[in-house]
């Protein structure tokens, strides 16, 4: 299984990064049993963001897409490092919490949040398919205009 699941990481052109450390009192995640809860990533790339701004006034549309798959390729890192590297001990993305800064007048956000969505059921197949909440805010961290959480289930 893990070797599919980095056949499809390869085939989407996806090579991750190393798991990012946190940058504040908190840790990149904490398991309890089979759950793994993971802590807010941002779209970095090379350990500055990628994107910054606002949807609704700075970016369009894709631009918040494509920041959300980022921030989702970096909780696969994060994944990867609590999974051991082994991958295939991931049984269910249960839950994404999609962060998404905003104008108030702004409506996308679940459009948005399908950028980090499309790529766990891309990468992990059925068992990528999730529970998800995607909530406007007025700022993120570093300015960046998306932030995703995840619950996690894994096999030992």
């Amino acid at each position: 299984m893990s070797a599919e699941i980095e056949a499809r990481l390869s085939a989407l052109g996806i090579t991750l990064p190393t798991a990012a450390a946190p940058v504040a009192n908190y840790v990149p995640a904490v398991r309890t049993g089979s759950l793994v809860v993971l802590s807010g990533q941002i779209p970095l790339a090379d350990g500055a963001p990628a994107v910054t701004g606002l949807m609704g006034r700075d970016l369009t549309l894709e631009d918040g897409q494509a920041a959300a798959r980022l921030c989702g390729v970096n909780l696969i890192a994060q994944l990867k490092a609590v999974c051991d590297g082994d991958l295939g001990r991931v049984a269910r993305i249960v839950r994404l919490g999609v962060f998404v800064a905003a104008t108030p007048d702004y409506t996308d956000h679940p459009k948005v949040a399908n950028g980090v969505s499309d790529l766990m059921v891309d990468v992990f197949g059925e068992a990528g398919r999730h529970a998800r909440a995607a909530v406007g805010c007025a700022s993120l961290p570093l300015g960046v205009p998306v932030e995703v959480d995840a619950m996690v289930e894994i096999r030992d």
